[in-house]
């Protein structure tokens, strides 16, 4: 049986791309840092709605011995690893006059060193995959890699920083692994509950012309889907925005 693991899958964005592998065949690994609850709800809604096989396995992506750790019970449960998805992540609103290089850095090492770190440690397993489509890696970029952001500099920052990594993936991994990045809009979820009033997202929607509504999390399940299956894309950052950015 064909295997993932998903980072950050407790809720959200994580949360869809694993229900979403799972309703297509693939046993998933969800991944959490400190909602082991959440995780674990999620195992239960595909072990329920699914056919396949969950685990819930706990790392946090900025220190590699617990994403080792991490990787290890995956095998275990599994006994492959065919597609990593890189979804972990933290985000916080912070002007430049009110950040630290010490929060600067901490936002980094997740958001960026957590994505290498995590598919580093997958590698040797990827290269021994043999799904038909080849095996993959998946990451969680962001609109605000094109764009910039005024009152997160951090975050923009390190989703820049994870489409170079993207591309330099695909050529150090090809031909034999894919590695490709999605780039979402705005996306509700809880994380983007908690920084942005109704308003604001009112003002969201009206700005998505072509689509007329914000994200789901859901949009991006089918997103990562689709680069899963895609076996000649790799080095691509597909941008998931309802049109309210286009390229």
């Amino acid at each position: 049986m064909p295997a993932a693991l998903v980072t950050g899958a407790s809720r959200g964005i994580g949360r869809a791309i694993a229900v979403r592998f799972a309703a297509d065949g693939y046993d998933v690994a969800v991944n959490y840092r400190s909602s082991e609850s959440g995780a674990n709800e999620v195992v239960e809604t595909i072990e329920t709605e699914t056919e396949q096989s969950a685990l819930a396995v706990q790392a946090d992506v900025a220190d590699p011995a617990t994403v080792e750790a991490c990787l290890d019970d995956t095998i275990d449960a599994f006994g492959s690893l065919d597609h990593v998805v890189n979804n972990a992540g933290i985000n916080q609103h912070r002007y430049t006059p009110d950040l630290s290089p010490e929060a600067f850095q901490r936002l980094l090492n997740v958001n960026v060193v957590g994505t290498f770190a995590v598919t580093k440690a997958a590698l040797p397993h990827l290269e021994e995959s043999t799904v038909s489509e080849g095996p993959s890696v998946i990451n969680l970029s962001s609109r605000l890699a094109h764009t910039g952001a005024d009152y997160e500099p951090h975050y923009a920052t390190s989703k820049v920083g994870i489409i170079g990594l993207t591309k330099s993936h695909a050529l150090e991994f090809g031909p034999t692994i894919r590695a490709n990045a999605i780039a979402p809009g705005f996306i509700e979820t809880d994380m983007t509950d908690a920084t942005t009033s109704e308003e604001e997202k009112e003002r969201k929607r009206q700005d998505v012309v072509p689509v007329g509504r914000l994200g789901k999390p859901r949009d991006i399940g089918q997103a990562a889907a689709y680069l899963r299956d895609a076996s000649f894309v790799t080095g691509e950052t597909l941008n998931v925005n309802g049109g309210q950015r286009m390229q």
